[in-house]
């Protein structure tokens, strides 16, 4: 055994279900579980070497994001995602989005902003690092921000399990827009939204969070008509 896989075991074994629900999470947002693949308690137990109730905690975390989802027949599996609901999962994420954004324009306080700019830096970052998994999470770090500095925390919970299916989304075409966007315009995607919050220009700030909706849709469909077959409807 090598001194990293005896460190891996150790650490699932101190840390059990939460050490469970990071890697499973990672593993369904990089895609390396597919949508619809399924999680059998019993195989996922012996996999990390636990029993399977810290599996089962993991589970049902995963399955209040909205990541895992149990069929009627009690079958377990990542949560599919097909491309004929895009529009629905659209129309969602830019109606709270919108949402949020206005009212953190309204509502923000100058350590809101503190924390709003210092995540922006780190996104900044963690574009320059060509690590996807650091790109979606940072960028996803960014937009909770803006929900906490909307100073309503009805709408953080759904906003945040919006964003976890909007990771999946994101690194399907993560290697397309890198390729069709520099760093630089990347980077920039954020920061008029950034700045309309400072100003506290609510109109300005939601009208910058749908156009940041559409510039996400864009880029997603266009992936799809490059990447899909004709056959697969993406509109």
């Amino acid at each position: 055994m090598t001194k990293a896989t005896a460190e891996k075991e150790a650490g699932v074994r101190r840390h059990g279900g939460r050490y469970i629900y990071e890697e499973l999470r990672k593993q369904i947002l990089t895609l390396q579980l597919k949508p619809g693949a399924p999680l059998d308690e019993v195989s996922l137990a012996e996999q990390f070497g636990l029993s399977r109730s810290p599996v089962r905690d993991a589970l049902a975390r995963l399955i209040s994001e909205g990541l895992v989802t149990i069929l009627p027949n009690r079958t377990t599996l990542v949560t599919p995602f097909e491309i004929e609901e895009f529009p629905k999962y659209i129309s969602a994420l830019d109606l709270i989005q919108r949402a949020v954004t206005r009212l953190a324009a309204l509502h923000r306080t100058d350590e809101d902003l503190k924390r709003l700019r210092k995540a922006d830096d780190v996104y900044k970052r963690a574009l320059g690092s060509g690590d996807y998994q650091a790109m979606s999470e940072t960028n996803k770090a960014l937009h909770m921000e803006i929900a906490r500095a909307a100073n309503n925390p009805y709408f953080v919970g759904y906003y945040e399990r919006l964003l976890g299916e909007g990771q999946r989304l994101m690194h399907l075409h993560f290697d397309y827009t890198l390729t069709t966007s520099t760093a630089t315009q990347l980077g920039r995607d954020h920061a008029d939204l950034i700045d309309a919050i400072a100003r506290q220009d609510a109109d300005a700030a939601e009208k910058l969070a749908h156009e940041h909706t559409m510039l996400f849709q864009k880029r997603f469909l266009d992936y799809m008509r490059q990447n899909m077959t004709e056959s697969i409807a993406v509109l």
